[in-house]
């Protein structure tokens, strides 16, 4: 399998500036691909702080696993050593300026070991996996919302009429930083698309599927997706990263 790389973001229709940060490795042998989105929060320069030393300090953590002849034996345990690296460094940083006082963000990692994918995350940022022209959402929202829409408090159509319903339960930058795993085995034709809430606030899911599974680069279906977010008027800023495997 060959895998083939791209992610943009963009601060949106609404907003003023970009919190959203991302990043991305492909080894040199391509048997391992690493993927990073981050969706800051805590006002304009905390949530572009926050986000920006989470993709960082996961790249620089995990990178030296991708050079060649380098294996993680434990891959779930190093992405959690990186996030609490991460979550560690926001804090510090936080702790300098009262203004950055609630500054946090979300992460998602995706990280694919010889056709085997680890995902990582906290917040609402996602990751989907396309197979056979099916998308499937790997990750759970870590939010209030999503709390009462399990236990029946709410039903999905209330959704959007709930203030809080962006609230998380779960961040970066909060004194803990515990994620969520989940861990498949892909295989050649297959996708992993990693957003920030961006992108599924301004474009409903049944949307995706014919730009990820259909002809073209993936250059070309995340710009086509960035596109559609942007034409129905994002309100937030919107960011993809989307790894296919040829």
């Amino acid at each position: 399998m060959t895998p083939r790389v791209a992610g943009l973001t963009d601060v949106g229709a609404v907003r003023a500036a970009n919190q959203d940060a991302i990043d991305w490795q492909v080894s040199d042998d391509n048997r391992q691909v690493l993927l990073v989105v981050a969706d800051g929060m805590g006002g304009y320069q905390g949530g572009e702080i926050a986000s920006r030393i989470a993709v960082e300090t996961v790249m620089e953590s995990l990178k030296g696993y991708l050079e060649a002849g380098n294996r993680s034996d434990e891959p779930a345990d190093a992405m959690q050593a990186a996030i609490n690296l991460a979550n560690e460094r926001i804090q510090a940083r936080r702790a300098t300026d009262p203004e950055l006082s609630r500054m946090g963000t979300t992460l998602v990692i995706a990280w694919v070991i010889d056709g085997e994918a680890y995902i990582a995350h906290l917040g609402d940022s996602r990751c989907y996996f396309v197979h056979e022209r099916e998308l499937r959402c790997l990750t759970r929202d870590d939010t209030v919302v999503q709390n009462m829409l399990e236990d029946g408090s709410i039903q999905p159509d209330d959704v959007p009429h709930v203030p809080f319903r962006n609230v998380l339960t779960r961040a970066l930058g909060a004194s803990s930083a515990l994620a969520s795993f989940t861990r498949l085995a892909l295989e050649q034709g297959d996708s992993l698309l990693l957003c920030s809430d961006g992108l599924t606030g301004a474009l409903p899911e049944v949307d995706w599927l014919p730009v990820i599974s259909g002809a073209g680069a993936p250059e070309d279906k995340v710009r086509a997706l960035i596109n559609a977010s942007l034409a129905n008027e994002a309100a937030d800023n919107v960011s993809v990263v989307l790894l296919t495997l040829d």
